[in-house]
């Protein structure tokens, strides 16, 4: 907080290049001071405090410091995906970056300072933006790589043993990837104005390396189309192994009901009981249903249902309803 309280000081010296990484946007304090003492527009601010702000890249004040804003994708502890804000305040010798969260992305470039090949050092503070775009850029391939080796899980779990997760899983991936294709597109266009900006704060060294930046960005895309199909095809899989075992199912139970329906009805016709003798005046009635009374009849009902069913099981076995 002192060095806030003194930037004004501080970027007047301009044998060094300085950085300010502020997390937490909670101190209305730090946001006055820059009001303040940089004079930076109260609109930038608010952007700033206002988490919800899509990629994007804004000039202010006839090139004396640029707004922008980035947005780090992470995995939380049980794997769903967070969304935090990264904003940048770029002037010339002074990069001021705030983070949203105290989830940091920012120690491998910590640690390419720390180490100071390269141009990190020399590059001046346009490069260090650059650098720390690419971070977290390039934190999306491994979000992407994740959410791959994932679909590549489920689509062995179709083949070994479908159950209904594997739908809901496959849906929570497609909408994580929506999401980040929702971040994709505008980091994309944002990439692709610093590269094509007048502004003296972006450096040519800093455009260059920020077509590699633009470069992984399209790549991202293409990854997230192909990651989408893929989840697509999978949900595509699932339902129809369910629909083919339904059918399976439903195959089984009609041979069943086939084989049972003749019977059913050699049952119901000799079920019926119909009497032999006249209620009224106690006359045997021969023609009424005579099977019914025959020596034999019970033997010969049963072997002619067994025929029945078994010309039907052949029947349906050479038709290749068994296979």
């Amino acid at each position: 907080m002192d060095n806030i309280n003194n930037i004004d000081k501080l970027v007047e010296n301009k044998a060094f290049y300085y950085w300010f990484d502020i997390k937490g946007l909670a101190d209305p304090n730090i946001f006055e001071t820059l009001y303040s003492k940089l004079d930076i527009s109260r609109l930038v601010l608010e952007d700033i405090t206002s988490s919800y702000q899509r990629p994007k890249l804004d000039e202010y004040d006839n090139d004396k410091y640029i707004f922008s804003v980035s947005r780090h994708l992470y995995l939380g502890d049980d794997d769903t995906l967070c969304n935090d804000q990264i904003s940048f305040i770029l002037s010339e010798r002074t990069l001021i970056t705030f983070q949203e969260t105290y989830a940091d992305c920012f120690d491998p470039v910590r640690k390419r300072l720390e180490v100071g090949k390269g141009n990190i050092r020399i590059g001046g503070s346009s490069y260090l933006m650059y650098a720390i775009m690419d971070v977290i850029v390039d934190n999306y391939f491994t979000l992407l790589n994740f959410w791959g080796e994932e679909l590549d899980a489920i689509e062995d779990r179709l083949y070994d043993h479908p159950d209904k997760r594997i739908m809901y899983d496959t849906q929570a991936i497609k909408r994580s990837l929506i999401m980040i294709r929702k971040v994709a597109w505008p980091e994309r266009d944002k990439l692709n104005d610093i590269i094509r900006t007048d502004s003296p704060l972006i450096s040519d060294l800093t455009k260059t390396y920020m077509k590699d930046a633009y470069d992984h960005c399209i790549q991202i895309i293409d990854f997230i189309e192909s990651l989408k199909e893929i989840a697509s095809a999978n949900i595509d899989m699932n339902l129809s192994i369910i629909s083919n075992r339904m059918n399976e199912i439903m195959k089984v139970l009609t041979i069943i009901s086939s084989i049972f329906i003749p019977l059913t009805f050699i049952a119901g016709i000799y079920g019926m009981n119909f009497s032999r003798e006249d209620p009224a005046t106690g006359k045997i009635l021969k023609d009424n249903m005579p099977e019914l009374y025959a020596a034999h009849g019970y033997l010969y009902t049963w072997i002619v249902m067994g025929v029945i069913a078994i010309i039907q099981v052949i029947y349906f076995w050479r038709k290749g309803w068994f296979k």
